[in-house]
């Protein structure tokens, strides 16, 4: 019992070794090596490259517009930005149930934020959304999807935001430009979430990051 005992603790040590040794360097390549977590995911995982999260059920992230009611507790991993920078990824999402989806997210603080997903709208068909918070959220649908991965993209030049979608990761559409008010520290990263649902899992891969400026309209 006592030997069981000993190898449960060393066990509990090496786990959290690994932990603080994962945050001394980039957990994906070419990223800055500083991360943190705003919410545990359910679980979550990096391998050659590839980013898998998954959110817990009944997650979300929203200010509703109509009456301020906040949800907050999606899992979201956050990089701090540098201040032009774009970054971009293939998301593919489980899809099960009704506003699952898989998001790129810039954060300024818990009042003023963009996610930029790809999420199975009410009506079930994946698509482009993007909620844009200032204070409350807007909630902006675009373009249906007939799959269940596409590539997204966000850049950020001075104080303005453009996100951008490929069906191939070669021909991006930008989707809207805004900003956040004036210009301040940011965060960027990767979110999961399933308000309704009993859980969804996100696949990132073929991802890239640059602290650098694109050219604004075509997202090169």
């Amino acid at each position: 019992m006592q030997h069981a005992l000993v190898l449960i603790i060393l066990a509990v040590f090496s786990l959290s070794a690994n932990a603080q040794t994962s945050n001394n360097g980039p957990i994906i390549s070419g990223f800055p090596a500083s991360f943190h977590w705003r919410n545990n995911p359910a679980s979550w995982n990096v391998k050659d490259g590839v980013l898998t999260i998954t959110a817990a059920e009944k997650t979300d992230w929203f200010i509703s517009p109509t009456d301020g009611q906040e949800a907050a507790n999606s899992p979201v991993l956050l990089f701090p930005a540098p201040k032009d920078f774009w970054f971009s990824a293939k998301v593919t999402v489980n899809f099960q149930s009704q506003f699952d989806a898989g998001v790129l997210a810039v954060y300024a603080d818990e009042k003023n934020w963009v996610k930029f997903c790809f999420e199975n709208t009410s009506d079930k068909k994946p698509s482009i959304v993007s909620v844009v918070t200032r204070g409350l959220s807007d909630d902006n649908t675009g373009t249906v999807i007939g799959d269940n991965t596409v590539y997204l993209k966000v850049s950020k030049a001075g104080q303005a935001i453009f996100p951008y979608f490929s069906t191939d990761g070669t021909k991006w559409k930008l989707t809207r430009a805004f900003n956040l008010g004036p210009e301040r520290s940011l965060q960027f990263g990767f979110s999961a979430q399933s308000p309704v649902g009993s859980g969804s899992t996100v696949t990132f891969c073929d991802i890239h990051y640059k602290p650098e400026r694109l050219n604004f309209w075509t997202g090169d």
